[in-house]
């Protein structure tokens, strides 16, 4: 860029010297874009450090690599552009296809409970934005996640993309049947609601790996519980209440 600057300056002074400040400013106008955009990035920057002190530590988010991701990824990147400006409010957002992406409390707890220290090999149920996905990527060595709606699955495929999020790998798919080539998983989380754990999920963590997950019937109150696998079977956790989306696909049938 100062190359195109400074050829622009000797033209403008060679033979356009008369119209100089008009040119210079319309030069000038031509970098308002960015310095906005700079300046909505700051904003959004100030707001993540906000929705932590706000709503995040008063409510016992302790862990700080948590905290330090949640105040990395800018979950205004994860929701449609009309709903921006309340992305760091503490609520639910509609993300299209009846799907909603997290409250930030509840990624940030859901990521807590999940215990990862960096090393780990995690394993998403329900992509739906990314944004838990990029958190996870933040905290763990590789992030593998599955999406049963392909236009999910291929919005969030692309975001990854652009913002550099390589160490995650998205699945299009059901997942009631989890990621089987890839198991075993230090870490299980879904992100939507099932009335108990779909045994091909628990078969592919490995023992002494945590699942987190939102139990209970569909679209009512539900227990968020973390099921830590000891000699093969579910220690379980419970959490707090919650309500989610409930899973879909191959779940249904399992559930009748």
């Amino acid at each position: 860029m100062s190359i195109t600057i400074l050829s622009l300056s000797l033209i403008l002074r060679r033979h356009f010297f008369p119209y100089l400040p008009l040119l210079c400013l319309v030069a000038s106008l031509a970098l308002v874009p960015s310095l906005l955009d700079a300046q909505n990035e700051d904003d959004f920057a100030r707001a993540r450090r906000e929705m932590i002190e706000r709503d995040l530590r008063p409510r016992g988010i302790k862990d700080q690599r948590v905290l330090k991701a949640m105040g990395a990824v800018p979950r205004h990147l994860f929701v449609p552009e009309k709903q921006r400006p309340a992305a760091y409010e503490d609520r639910a957002l509609a993300i299209g296809e009846d799907q909603t992406i997290s409250q930030p409390y509840v990624v940030a707890l859901m990521s807590q409970l999940a215990g990862l220290k960096g090393k780990e090999r995690v394993l998403e149920v329900g992509t739906g934005s990314g944004y838990q996905a990029a958190v996870l990527s933040c905290l763990a060595a590789d992030v593998y996640t599955i999406e049963i709606i392909s236009s999910l699955a291929d919005r969030a495929r692309a975001i990854f993309s652009r913002l550099g999020y390589d160490n995650v790998w998205v699945k299009t798919g059901d997942g009631f049947f989890g990621w089987e080539e890839k198991a075993p998983f230090d870490v299980i989380l879904v992100t939507a609601s099932a009335e108990k754990i779909p045994d091909r999920l628990w078969q592919q963590l490995r023992e002494g790996g945590r699942l987190i997950m939102p139990l209970g019937p569909e679209r009512q109150n539900q227990i968020l519980i973390r099921a830590t696998k000891i000699s093969g079977k579910p220690s379980v956790e419970k959490i707090t209440d919650v309500i989610f989306v409930p899973m879909t696909g191959a779940v249904k049938t399992e559930n009748r």
